[in-house]
């Protein structure tokens, strides 16, 4: 067993914590954000867009450029650039003054995130890897638990300025932490300009990636709304709001905590299909939950969460997982990719929710978001059949 790997991976838990609070703080918040910068939710979602975009380009460039500092360093410099960003934001007078420094504090979040996971595989165990990167990942989890609904809560409160502040101690906590626990000289090997043109080119693993884009588009059709929705169509007050972001999050960290347990014994392909397949029956049951619906009220939508929440986490965990797992060799640049991927799915995905919004309301939102995830399962069913072994295809056929 790897030295000190498990306090290194409880401290980059609380960094992606930190991380998870900042980028669902604009979705939390997206109420008092449209009513404090007079603009629309869709136009406030915008920022979503924006961050997203710039996560996504900065995953894989500032892999390549920063693939040989000390993870200890880089680590702690990302969330320090972080915590800087978000003070910086809660002082921001406007929506044309806010939108660079969000696009900018972000990149904190395109660089600790995957290279988090690049640490944590070169520091765990070969046999406890898939465990050891899926509990990292759960600090994503935590963040939606306490991070999201007191993000929806202290914005509605207090205003967004205080959400945004708030995520900058807690940035700058988890700064400290990473330092302490975190040892010096892990250096996962520097990629060379072969290597990552040997990953680009390979169409299982970019089939891989192109699956959590898919995941993350049709989330955030839906997802980067939550606020508005709640408020306007399930008609639940600041309290209710607040409730329904922990309930989501409280089961998105049930559903990593089982992913946990048995990604190693299942398989982290298997996983990722089964989390993507429960957050498509919740797009399915989503015309079912609002005020005058089937299930109606706060209680209603709580119940139709519950796939949704349950896959949610445990997808983008067992997609880090699997790509780790795939090409040991390059998880380096895989897990930057995979980033870049959740953040660039993210951005489509709030760009054309934001789009069908301002259109047509909430109503097609859920079906958008179940066409992109339809997607997504189909092509990670297709990608694990291509990488299993000849053998086991034809048994799987004769069975």
């Amino acid at each position: 067993m790897a030295p000190g790997w498990q306090p290194a991976s409880r401290a980059l838990l609380l960094g992606n914590f930190a991380i998870g609070c900042g980028v669902m703080v604009v979705p939390g918040s997206l109420n008092d954000l449209s009513q404090g910068l007079s603009v629309s939710p869709a136009v406030a979602g915008q920022l979503i867009t924006a961050g997203a975009l710039m996560m996504g380009l900065g995953a894989p460039l500032l892999a390549a450029l920063l693939g040989g500092w000390d993870r200890r360093r880089l680590l702690t410099a990302a969330l320090l650039w972080y915590a800087a960003g978000h003070a910086l934001a809660a002082c921001m007078p406007g929506l044309a003054a806010l939108l660079p420094v969000r696009a900018l504090s972000v990149l904190g979040a395109a660089l600790f995130t995957p290279q988090a996971a690049a640490a944590m595989n070169v520091l765990a165990p070969a046999e406890q890897r898939g465990r050891a990167l899926t509990t990292v990942f759960m600090g994503w989890s935590l963040a939606s638990v306490v991070g999201m609904p007191m993000a929806g809560y202290v914005s509605e409160t207090f205003g967004w300025r205080w959400a945004f502040a708030g995520v900058a101690l807690l940035a700058t906590l988890g700064a400290g932490v990473v330092w302490r626990a975190v040892p010096d000289g892990v250096r996962p090997p520097p990629l060379s300009l072969a290597a990552w043109r040997e990953v680009l080119t390979s169409p299982a693993l970019m089939a891989i990636v192109a699956v959590t884009a898919f995941s993350s588009a049709g989330q955030f059709t839906l997802f980067g709304y939550f606020a508005p929705f709640y408020r306007q169509v399930v008609g639940a007050d600041a309290a209710g709001v607040a409730f329904l972001f922990f309930w989501f999050g409280a089961v998105g960290l049930l559903g990593n905590v089982v992913l946990t347990r048995w990604i190693d014994r299942q398989g982290a392909a298997r996983c990722a299909s089964a989390a993507m397949a429960l957050m498509a029956l919740s797009m399915l049951l989503w015309p079912l939950a609002g005020a005058q619906a089937m299930l109606p009220g706060v209680a209603g939508m709580a119940v139709v969460l519950v796939p949704w929440a349950l896959g949610c986490f445990a997808s983008n965990s067992a997609q880090q997982a699997r790509l780790a797992q795939a090409a040991p060799a390059f998880a380096p640049a895989l897990l930057a990719l995979n980033t870049s991927a959740i953040y660039g799915g993210q951005a489509v995905g709030a760009a054309g929710g934001g789009a069908l919004l301002a259109a047509f309301g909430f109503a097609p939102l859920s079906w958008a978001g179940l066409g992109w995830l339809g997607v997504a399962l189909a092509l990670s069913l297709w990608v694990a059949n291509r990488m299993q072994p000849a053998p086991a295809r034809a048994g799987a056929r004769r069975a």
